[in-house]
């Protein structure tokens, strides 16, 4: 059967690994950004000309993927949920985030062990933008976004060259 699994995975690994994210990467949307093979991205379509980084401190900046399959009508999905606090409200990122909700955007969201996650790869990311003040002196002033999106797969990681080709895009 095709959908039969063909390895495992080794029962201990080792515990040097760091949860939370480091930087986030959005771009408007292209058809099939990556070349995918296997659940790795292996290349980077000319098509993508301009990515924008959104740097990430500090926690509550995470990346959560459900996939899940439905037995009644063959169906799965899988449901990456993006949320990224960023500090400090300002008139030029409120622009961007205007713009950023009402496109099909994609991303790559580096985690804090440099592996590249791409997210939103089929139709796009939806964003929902939360802009506070805060209350208390020590609240945050600044954004939370929460971006979901829905594919067949997990994300694609980005192998070291697309790695490489993927940051040479980045605006600065």
């Amino acid at each position: 059967m095709a959908c039969d699994i063909t390895s495992g995975r080794a029962g201990k690994v080792c515990k040097d690994k760091l949860g939370g994210n480091s930087s986030l990467y959005i771009f408007n949307f292209v058809a099939d950004p990556f070349t995918v093979v296997s659940g790795e991205a292996t290349g980077v379509n000319p098509l993508l000309t301009t990515v924008y980084e959104f740097g990430l401190e500090g926690d509550g900046n995470t990346l959560t993927q459900d996939k899940g399959s439905d037995r009644n009508t063959g169906t799965s999905v899988n449901t990456s949920t993006l949320v990224a606090v960023l500090k400090t409200l300002d008139a030029a990122t409120n622009t961007t985030f205007n713009l950023l909700s009402a496109g099909y955007p994609q991303a790559v969201v580096k985690d804090r062990n440099g592996n590249y996650h791409a997210i939103g790869l089929d139709d796009g990311i939806d964003f929902a933008i939360n802009a506070q003040t805060g209350g208390a002196k020590t609240d945050l002033n600044g954004y939370t976004i929460t971006g979901t999106a829905t594919t067949a797969n997990l994300a694609p990681i980005l192998d070291s060259a697309t790695v490489t080709a993927f940051l040479a895009l980045v605006a600065v």
